[in-house]
């Protein structure tokens, strides 16, 4: 027995060490040879003016490679005593566990402080499975004044593993979730690098073999005026509502601001359930970018776009007047429809009707037209469908016609339904966005552009390569007096018309306001004591100036209130007359 097993040992010997020499050769070599990944840093965001809006800041992060469950909470439980470890760490840290290999560290807390490091120092030896690294962390300067553009980055869940580059995401812990950050994740988070290193027995790196640096990400220009987009921030103040600012002549976004909005720093590392629940359960909803994604009546800010088809179809034109007693009715009906104005406008046409928003004058015009004409004309305004702004999250609105309303309400299309979409109300729902993209295209006598948040990329070391307006099928009328038709009726609504309390501005501005009913009431004037806020009329405004060159075109949704006016002219008097103002707190870098 002894021989034999003896002989047996020597066999395994010679197995071992001449047969399968190769084989154990090739693993000592990958236990000693080991491949790091280098994380690329996120490319920085800045506004038109190189404003910084979006920085990395270094930090220390506590990371831990995950081990037997039992092990792992002996670690952590012990880690506890020397640093502070929160619940919601623990849990960010189990959820990140379940979604890497057992091999790869995972940050069990991030931003350590110094005390924390030098507590860690000094316990190194007892720990290790877990270490200290340096790393950059997303930080946003302007805080809630740019969340609803630039979103946040927050840590990689289980779902985007599935549809991102997991090779390319090796060392990256965070991916963009919303706005301009998720929307240009690919060119702001670079290509990871690899390092080649030698170990010891203890896994500890003895040499750096071979170096395959990160490329960093690339650094984006936003069209965003952050001065602007504080002013419109300060001025909506408490009320709920969005602000849309653009450039007619270039489709660029100079304001994008919804209200109440959230701090975009609290996701970074992980927010806390307390913090999140107070977010989501907040009844004035700052997660919801209404800028985007609020759909309102437009109300009378709608009559315009329908002016210009009835006077390009020939349906009406600058002599017609129609007499206004209050009051319209169609053929053969008893219903009443009901001016805003109990006594009515007396003779009224076109440019009066824009002028004082004469509603009946509308009705019969809507009445005139059929809802085809006015499904078309607002078509090609863009209403219909997403402005196809470069930050996703976009909703379309609705412009209702008989085919939706069988579909969706399962009800025939009644000409009720065309007279009251003449001014704005019944079914119809439009974005912020939408509004302002329509009015720029006013300003701009039919030239259409894509609103664009991208202004301009740079990659290390190189020049900023700047991005070009995209144009749309424009707006065609038969005559360009239309369009002065239009305008000057717009003009004149600051002038002599509802839009009276902007006030007499040292620019030419052309506007159109707007009221849109939360309910039914025609009591519901938002003065009524007797009517609780959440359910008083919204107040819409369109603008731009000055008119024969437009700089700024702007529409404001205020829920609940009549402060669209107000908040209007405090951003355009901003623009417009205060450009060199400075902004506080906010890191400056020139753009090129």
């Amino acid at each position: 027995m002894i021989i034999f097993l003896s002989f047996l040992l020597i066999y395994q010997f010679i197995n071992l060490q001449i047969f399968q020499r190769q084989y154990y050769t090739t693993l000592s070599k990958k236990n000693q040879i080991d491949f790091s990944p280098i994380p690329p840093r996120r490319g920085l965001i800045f506004d038109r003016n190189g404003v910084l809006l979006a920085d990395n800041i270094p930090a220390f992060s506590l990371m831990m490679t995950p081990n037997k469950k039992d092990e792992m909470q002996k670690t952590i439980a012990e880690l506890s005593k020397i640093i502070k470890i929160t619940p919601d760490d623990i849990e960010n840290f189990n959820k990140q566990a379940k979604q890497h290999r057992r091999f790869e560290q995972i940050p069990l807390k991030l931003k350590l402080t110094e005390q924390d490091v030098a507590s860690f120092s000094t316990n190194r030896y007892r720990f290790p499975d877990v270490s200290v690294q340096a790393a950059l962390l997303r930080t946003y300067p302007l805080s809630n004044a740019m969340s609803s553009v630039l979103g946040y980055v927050g840590r990689i869940n289980e779902y985007e593993l599935q549809y991102v580059d997991t090779t390319n995401y090796a060392a990256t812990n965070f991916i963009g979730k919303l706005g301009i950050e998720k929307y240009y994740e690919k060119e702001l988070h670079g290509t990871v690098g690899y390092r080649q290193v030698e170990t010891d027995a203890s896994g500890q790196t003895v040499r750096i073999l071979k170096n395959i640096p990160s490329v960093s990400g690339k650094n984006l220009y936003l069209t965003i005026d952050s001065r602007l987009q504080l002013a419109a921030q300060k001025a909506l103040g408490q009320n709920h509502g969005a602000v849309i600012a653009i450039q007619p002549s270039t489709g660029q976004v100079l304001a994008l601001v919804s209200n109440p909005s959230y701090d975009p720093n609290l996701f970074v590392n992980g927010i806390s359930q307390k913090d999140f629940n107070r977010l989501q359960h907040d009844p004035a909803h700052p997660l919801y970018n209404r800028t985007l994604r609020g759909l309102y009546p437009p109300g009378s800010t709608i009559k315009p776009f329908i002016a210009t088809e009835a006077l390009n179809a020939n349906i009406t034109n600058t002599e017609f007047t129609l007499f206004d007693p209050g009051w319209y009715k169609l053929p053969n009906s008893s219903h009443v429809f009901h001016d805003w104005k109990p006594g009515g406008h007396g003779w009224v046409n076109i440019s009066k009707a824009i002028i004082e928003s004469c509603d009946t004058y509308f009705y019969d015009l809507a009445h005139k037209m059929g809802i085809d004409r006015i499904d078309d004309i607002l078509g090609q305004f863009g209403f219909d469908k997403p402005t196809g702004i470069d930050m996703g999250e976009e909703l379309a609105g609705n412009i209702p016609s008989p085919e939706w309303k069988m579909k969706n309400r399962g009800l025939p299309w009644y000409p009720a339904d065309t007279i009251l979409s003449g001014i704005g109300q019944t079914f119809m729902q439009v974005t912020p966005m939408q509004l302002a993209t329509a009015t720029a295209t006013l300003a701009n006598h039919g030239v259409r552009f894509r609103p664009q948040l991208l202004f301009a990329t740079q990659a290390d070391d190189e020049q900023i390569i700047y991005t070009h307006p995209i144009t749309e099928t424009p707006v065609v009328l038969k005559q360009d007096i239309y369009w002065e038709t239009i305008i000057n009726a717009m003009q004149n609504v600051i002038t002599e018309g509802t839009g009276y309390s902007f006030g007499h501005p040292s620019y030419s501005v052309a506007a159109k306001t707007g009221t849109a009913q939360v309910v039914n009431s025609r009591e519901n004037d938002n003065a009524a004591d007797n009517i609780p806020i959440q359910l008083r009329n919204n107040s819409v405004f369109i603008a731009f100036a000055p008119i024969q060159n437009p700089k700024i075109a702007i529409s404001v949704v205020i829920e609940n209130s009549h402060d669209a006016i107000r908040i209007s002219r405090e951003i355009m008097d901003s623009y417009l007359l205060n450009p060199e103002q400075d902004i506080a707190h906010a890191t400056t870098r020139p753009a090129q």
